[in-house]
């Protein structure tokens, strides 16, 4: 949903007024908010990827337990 503001010159304006009126347009019209917050907006992933990346997640954790258990590694130990 695209929003075209658009601002023309009146016969005695000068240029600082004309800014300042499209300004107060695109504030009015909403623009900036909605642009800013698609910026950072991320797809969310699809169930396939998610379950890879879990699967992958669960298989670190067992080699993570077993090379503990081995004593390879020692255990994580909070602060």
């Amino acid at each position: 949903m695209a929003i075209n503001v658009e601002v023309s010159k009146n016969g005695t304006e000068n240029n600082l007024s004309l800014l300042r009126r499209f300004t107060k347009r695109v504030q009015g019209a909403g623009v900036l908010p909605r642009l800013r917050g698609k910026r950072y907006a991320s797809r969310k992933a699809s169930d396939y990827v998610r379950k890879k990346k879990t699967l992958k997640k669960l298989a670190r954790q067992a080699e993570v337990k077993e090379l503990i258990k081995m004593g390879k590694m020692t255990a994580h130990t909070p602060r």
